[in-house]
């Protein structure tokens, strides 16, 4: 079984790659996306409906990193061809590559209390009780301040002091990170959203509002379903719901690069802005050769 990560910030282009690679390898993608695990959401995620892991539950069910990582080493365990791994949900991949502790489960009476609290107390907080994990977290995710201050109000210890299982996988694989200059990226990013939007997105969004999608905080942190709600709500009209997405997702690929720039063993790839997908499938198999 051969094992390898092809990761990188939303809108880079990965899964062009990833079917290139799949081909040439004759591979079976598995999709380290947090969002794309939702049925439904499928034209705001860019759902790959190649990959597996994705479709594995309703919107109104509660998903998290443990549960993803049950179902990543189900499929590991059982495929006999090899694996491509693929997502930009820097958790997962590394929940993969150095593993993932055995933290408490959840606590609904908890979590009630700690997401009605506004963003900056959940991080002021947070650094009063785990400043190390306040020191590198995405301090306006308030689904990860609340999972820190969970586990520690739970086990009256910080995340950070956890977080030391044993990989979850048995040996490292290679692992590639494309980028792109940072004017490709966002014009990339901002012709993707037109183009969602075109494909119907919005109504993707009301479909899912009248699913439970509000009452899932998850699936709410998805770029750009928070804002197509508040327009159907007539909190925004839709050219401001628009550009908001816009820079949300351009914020969320700087996130991501900054989270991948601390993940160690990445091999990164920086990508042309017209280069095709053919091309970068064809840079990583030499450099996967020269590692063989």
């Amino acid at each position: 079984m051969e094992l390898l990560f092809l990761v990188g910030p939303t809108a880079v282009g990965k899964t062009a790659v990833a079917h290139e690679l799949a081909d040439r390898r004759g591979a079976t993608i598995l999709s380290a996306d947090s969002m794309q695990i939702y049925r439904g959401m499928d034209i705001g995620t860019a759902k790959d409906k190649r990959a597996r892991l994705v479709d594995v539950c309703d919107i109104t069910e509660p998903f998290d990193v443990k549960r993803y990582v049950a179902l990543a080493q189900s499929e590991i365990s059982h495929l006999k061809s090899p694996i491509l791994i693929v997502g930009g949900s820097g958790l997962y991949i590394r929940a993969l590559r150095q593993g993932l502790f055995d933290g408490p489960g959840r606590d609904p009476t908890l979590r009630a209390r700690l997401e009605i609290l506004p963003t900056a107390k959940l991080f002021a907080e947070l650094e009063r009780v785990d400043p190390v994990t306040a020191a590198k977290i995405d301090r306006h995710n308030p689904r990860r301040l609340v999972r820190a201050l969970e586990v520690f109000y739970s086990t009256g210890q910080p995340i950070s002091a956890l977080q030391t299982q044993s990989p979850a996988t048995d040996q490292p694989a290679p692992a590639f990170c494309l980028d792109r200059d940072r004017p490709d990226l966002y014009d990339r990013i901002e012709r993707r959203i037109e183009e969602q939007m075109a494909a119907g997105w919005l109504d993707e969004v009301r479909r899912l509002m009248a699913m439970g999608l509000e009452q899932n905080p998850t699936a709410m942190q998805a770029a750009g379903y928070r804002e197509l709600v508040a327009h159907l709500h007539g909190e925004l009209t839709l050219p401001a719901a628009v550009a908001q997405i816009k820079t949300r997702t351009r914020q969320l690929a700087r996130r991501q690069l900054t989270w991948f720039r601390h993940e160690p063993g990445l091999r990164w790839l920086t990508l042309r802005r017209d280069e095709p997908a053919a091309e970068t499938a064809e840079r990583i198999q030499k450099e996967l050769n020269t590692i063989a």
